[in-house]
């Protein structure tokens, strides 16, 4: 039934599809992470049940909430938005759409069998729902002259870039994930976080083409590090980054986005967005030396079966025991372990 405005909440189907795209790309609140072909991804790869919704109003989508469900042992079921990504939650043209959307997702979220709702919102628009303060995130405009984005990043981190540029590094992109999968596998051992299946990375660049790319950095021709990205609108999204245990040393990273930076100038892309961190974690510290400034991420919470928002924090016992326990894995069997834990963690 149509509400007082006229809004309808209608899910997201074969017909919509376009239309829900259509008003992702020309809407300035929403982000890659709203694009309807993350429900291919999240379905296909590790069978999410989806429950994208849409606000209708006089035949036109005037606003979109995509969700899925994340069964967990660790952190509890959740209806989410959006698993895998760093943002999420409503959008719309008018605050009444948001409520609306909002609204059918609470209401949805008694409905199945979860423990509570997460919406991964860049702005907060339900004062009364449980919040945290975990993530920030991290963009920044940049300019069309190298020269000017070198001299933006403060002194000491821009002696890095130079150390890496001066290391004898190359940079490529690739057309397949073999060196990007071993060097991002090889990282979230290392850090104690389980990997996320190859076939995760290959349905991204299949679903999303040429707005998914894959880079690398070698020395003597070895791999050193590598970056997976995502593009949106004006926007470069280094996503997904690994490497080996040389890379700090060569300064490998510093390099690495610094030469993504220019590509993406190159290919006329004016913002670069570092995605999320956790506050007080080391890739925090490494993106405010390189001149991001953080910006909140207060993602709202809905509660249905449990009193207390889920511990993601790495303080968590739980969490905690099992990073340490991870990092000691040999890496063939971290690999082969990783994504079968890796999609209850959303």
């Amino acid at each position: 039934m149509p509400s007082q405005d006229g809004l309808v909440i209608k899910p997201l189907d074969t017909r919509s599809r376009a239309a829900w795209n259509d008003f992702v790309t020309t809407t300035p609140a929403a982000t890659f992470c709203h694009r309807a072909e993350w429900a291919d991804v999240l379905h296909g790869v590790f069978g999410f049940e989806n429950h994208y919704l849409y606000a209708e109003q006089d035949g036109s989508i005037v606003g979109v909430l995509p969700l899925a469900m994340v069964r967990s042992r660790l952190f509890g079921n959740t209806l989410c938005s959006t698993p895998y990504c760093v943002y999420g939650g409503a959008v719309g043209v008018e605050r009444a759409a948001i409520d609306a959307l909002e609204r059918e997702a609470a209401r949805l979220a008694t409905e199945l069998p979860i423990d509570y709702l997460e919406l991964r919102s860049t702005e907060r628009t339900q004062p009364d729902w449980p919040s945290n303060d975990l993530y920030f995130t991290f963009r920044k405009a940049l300019s069309a002259d190298d020269d000017v984005n070198m001299k933006a990043i403060p002194r000491k981190q821009r002696a890095m870039v130079r150390k890496g540029i001066e290391a004898g590094l190359d940079f490529a992109f690739d057309d397949g994930l073999e060196r990007f999968y071993h060097a991002f596998a090889t990282s979230v051992r290392n850090l104690g976080t389980p990997v996320f299946p190859r076939r995760y990375f290959a349905a991204l660049r299949e679903v999303f083409g040429k707005d998914c790319s894959v880079a690398t950095v070698t020395h003597d021709g070895g791999v050193v590090s590598s970056v997976l990205s995502f593009y949106f609108r004006d926007t470069i999204l280094p996503y997904y980054a690994g490497g080996m245990p040389q890379a700090r040393a060569l300064k490998a990273f510093d390099f690495m986005y610094w030469k993504l930076m220019c590509s993406a100038v190159a290919a006329g892309y004016r913002v670069f967005d570092y995605g999320r961190s956790k506050a007080g974690s080391g890739n925090y510290s490494f993106k405010k030396n390189w001149g991001f400034e953080p910006t909140p991420l207060p993602y709202q919470y809905r509660l249905v079966r449990i009193d207390d928002l889920p511990q993601r924090n790495p303080n968590n016992p739980k969490l905690k025991l099992l990073i340490e326990t991870w990092k000691r894995l040999p890496l063939p069997v971290a690999n082969a372990l990783g994504p079968l834990v890796s999609r209850s963690l959303g």
